[in-house]
Parts: C-alpha cells; structure tokens; sequence
C-alpha cells in the first residue's frame, strides 16, 4: 500500500520571525509546505523560499489564504498550520495512521511556547475544551484527508471562526480525532492581552456562535485592541 503523502499549508502576514523558529521543522517532516501569504510587507515570503518552502501569495483572509495553499498542492492529507505553531515530533507519522485507519481528519492537543504559570491552566481549559467539543481548531494543526476538503469545499470565506467551521462540517462527514500529541503554540496573545480576559473573550464568542450570531458580526470582537494593522491580518487568537 502506498505511503499516504501529506502537506502543510501556512497562511502568513508578516510572520518572518515566527517562520525562522518554525519553517525548518515543518520542512523536514511533511511532503509538500506551501506558505499561502497575504500581502507580507517584511521579509516572509522570502525567508520560506530560502528555506525551501513553495510559496504563493493572494488577498489576505486565513480561509482563502488556506484554500489557495491546499490547491497548490496535490498530496493526499492536508495540514493547517499557523506561523507560530509547532508541530510535535511524530506529527506526520500520526497524521498518515489516522487517514489511512478511515478518519477524515481531526488535530492535535496543545500546550504553549511558555513557563508562565497561568498558562498551564490555560492548557488545562483548552484540553477541557477539546475533550468536550472534539473540535480541535487552528491552533490545534488541524488536518484533513485531500477528499474529504475538496468535497467540503474547503474553508469558508469568515472573518473569524473558520476553524471551527471547518471541523463541525468534518464531523457531519466521518469521524474526527484528537491525537494525543501537543502541538505547540504561542501564548502571545493571552500575554499580551490579559489571560483572563482572553479566556474569557473567547468563551463568549464561542457561546454567541452557537447562540445563532454572525461569524461577521462575531468578527468585531476579536479585533485586537491595536486595532487597524491587524484587521486584515490572518494570524490566530488561541480560542481556548
């Protein structure tokens, strides 16, 4: 039986200092790594093709960013990773077990790039979350059999909530799966904005989701509070 192949897929706006930490791993697991940017104004897209990354670049939006990625390339799994998540040793392995055992796809478990101690309830919420829900999202490298996607019609055009949209509809279609292994992910923005708020925050956004609102109007929320350069930006915010 042949080997399943698997690509990465990393959307980017400015990420050449989270690539530098990250690119290199991805390179040397996965099949095919596609960096899908978005209009970077720094020196992204050319650290990933010096690195030995294929790039592409579009309008910025994470799904359409992820979309344009997973065209360009013709493996049979997909990954989806963000800049600043790193996958964890035997990712890729696990990833071709779980397609090839009839899964359509599924995610990782996740701990974060720091010592900081609030964080490790942080890991401890999201964990909950994850066994609750069996969603796992973003930051969560999340992955998919090339079918299954391409039948989905791949992400939604969103502003927000993308991810989640994504695995909810990968769940209609067959079974998901969590792996044991953790990615590892930036806690940039819970320091950055307050843990607790940040929990908080998203917390309500996933109630207010499932309460019927707009992914658009749901948008307005996860704005950051330096608001206009990010906007457009398709970096993550942690949804613990």
């Amino acid at each position: 039986m042949a080997t399943i192949t698997v690509a990465a897929i990393i959307p980017t706006l400015n990420e050449e200092s989270s690539l530098r930490r990250s690119l290199p791993e991805v390179l040397s697991a996965a099949d095919e790594v596609v960096v899908s940017d978005g209009g970077s104004r720094d020196n992204t897209l050319r650290l990933a093709k010096e690195l030995g990354a294929r790039t592409i670049s579009g309008a910025p939006g994470r799904g359409p960013q992820l979309n344009r990625g997973a065209a360009a390339t013709r493996s049979d799994a997909l990954v989806f990773l963000h800049a600043d998540t790193r996958l964890p040793d035997g990712a890729l392995p696990a990833i071709r077990e779980a397609i090839d055992s009839g899964k359509v796809g599924g995610g990782f478990q996740v701990r974060f790039d720091t010592d900081h101690r609030a964080m490790a309830l942080g890991s401890r919420l999201v964990r909950l979350r994850t066994r609750l829900t069996q969603c796992p999202l973003g930051d969560q490298a999340q992955f998919v059999s090339r079918a299954i996607f391409n039948e989905l019609g791949g992400f939604r055009d969103w502003p927000a909530l993308e991810d989640l949209d994504l695995i909810r509809r990968m769940k209609r279609r067959g079974e998901v799966v969590v792996l044991p292994l953790e990615a590892t992910t930036s806690a940039r923005r819970y320091l950055e904005e307050g843990i607790g708020r940040t929990v908080a925050l998203n917390w309500l956004i996933w109630a207010l989701y499932f309460a019927g609102v707009s992914p658009q109007r749901l948008a307005r929320l996860y704005r950051p509070r330096q608001a206009s350069t990010d906007q457009a930006e398709p970096r993550k915010r942690q949804k613990t």
